[in-house]
């Protein structure tokens, strides 16, 4: 206590020396005045000259299909589309949901890959792909979800969506919920393996953002869409993902197909630290959505990089608080920092924080006080919120005093 006093000793002369000498109420930017980090070690953010133009990025390929989308998973930034919120049928692209509604059911403790379901009439009456599930027997969730991924079995669909939910319905209601929570605002579904109706649709966006999904929240089981063939009941059948044979960097996802579909195709590659995830939708054949997707996967990865800036918790910042027990506060990003850009473009990148000031404690560690702003060339890529490493509680009594003063003097 004796030591804060004396801290704050000054304070006393102080009052009685200001008078009416002061009469600003204005305060300096501390974030105008500090200096970020360079967001890529060896290449400082210099200010752009317009007289020097960037290497020329070509336009996507023109591709057999209806609609398109490739992005960047890890920054989800969109490096090509084409009609991509045009309204489309999703043939088996549909289990995509289906598998995520049944991870989910996983991860809550609501089932396990141990479980056994029984095979209903309705499951097994399913037509199209099929796992080959006879009625009566009991299959375990584990085996159903292979049957799902890798053979696209329509009637391993519906017995999972009868063991989460009770009934299909119920798990088809499941479904569009999850599709609400995710932003696929532009999707509904009416039975979980994708087979055609009046209201089942989807975008090739909104498959795009689903397909993120299932990489980041499951990836204990994303294993299974890069399996190149399961066996059931001594029926082996091969993943109808033909890029998987293809080319070794692709690990998944999930094909479709049907009459009024078209042939449709999720693929997700992975080179050096970069993944990319493509959407073909309504293509006219299945070598023509292999083809589309090879070469979007190949024109992203060919014209574009993915950096880390930024590591979680790395102080960025240092900024003056006022009336804390601290007069200082770090701040940082509470997860990684990413940016797409197109090669030979790291210079054009540059990086600006935005704090509203002064800031005043308390100061809550957990609440964002400002965000990271990452831009190329002028134009935005992204906003990150920036937080206190440490909470900053509210000074004494004195302390906040003292500060009342320097701020009426700033």
């Amino acid at each position: 206590m004796f030591s804060r006093l004396l801290r704050y000793l000054p304070l006393g002369i102080l009052l009685f020396s200001l008078g009416a000498c002061s009469d600003s109420s204005t305060s300096s930017d501390p974030a105008a005045a500090a200096t970020l980090p360079p967001p890529i070690a060896g290449v400082s953010p210099a200010a752009l000259d317009s007289t020097i133009k960037p290497p020329p990025i070509p336009a996507a390929p023109k591709v057999q299909a209806r609609g398109y989308y490739l992005i960047d998973y890890l920054t989800g930034q969109v490096l090509a589309a084409a009609n991509e919120n045009e309204r489309l049928e999703p043939a088996s692209l549909t289990k995509l949901m289906s598998a995520y509604a049944v991870f989910h059911a996983l991860k809550d403790g609501r089932i396990k890959l141990d479980d056994m379901v029984n095979i209903s009439p309705y499951a097994r009456s399913q037509d199209g792909s099929r796992m080959f599930v006879e009625v009566g027997s009991r299959v375990s969730v584990e085996d159903l979800l292979q049957g799902v991924i890798v053979q696209s079995g329509n009637d391993a669909t519906v017995a999972l969506a009868e063991h989460v939910a009770g009934s299909e319905p119920v798990f088809v209601d499941l479904m569009n919920q999850y599709a609400q929570q995710l932003g696929m605002t532009s999707t509904h579904f009416q039975n979980s393996p994708g087979m055609p109706a009046p209201e089942h649709y989807t975008t090739a966006r909104d498959i795009g953002v689903l397909a993120a999904a299932l990489i980041r929240d499951y990836p204990e089981y994303y294993k299974w869409y890069s399996q190149h063939e399961f066996t059931w009941n001594k029926i082996t059948q091969p993943n109808r993902n033909g890029l998987l044979y293809r080319d070794p960097t692709v690990d998944g996802l999930k094909t479709g197909h049907t009459e009024s579909a078209g042939y449709c195709l999720v693929s997700s590659a992975k080179r050096d630290d970069m993944r990319l995830v493509s959407v073909v939708m309504g293509s006219p054949s299945m070598r023509a959505r292999e083809d589309a997707s090879a070469a979007l996967l190949n024109y992203g990865f060919g014209f574009y990089q993915t950096r880390k800036l930024y590591s979680a918790n790395q102080p960025l910042l240092q900024l003056r608080v006022w009336k804390g027990e601290s007069d200082q506060a770090t701040l940082s990003v509470p997860h990684d920092v990413y940016a797409t850009i197109p090669r030979g473009q790291e210079s054009s990148l540059s990086v600006a924080a935005d704090v509203a000031e002064p800031l005043i404690a308390p100061i809550d560690s957990a609440a964002p006080i400002g965000k990271l702003r990452v831009i190329l060339g002028g134009a935005p890529l992204g906003t990150y919120p920036l937080h206190v490493t440490q909470e900053i509680p509210e000074a004494g009594f004195f302390g906040k005093l003292f500060d009342d003063v320097m701020l009426w003097m700033e």
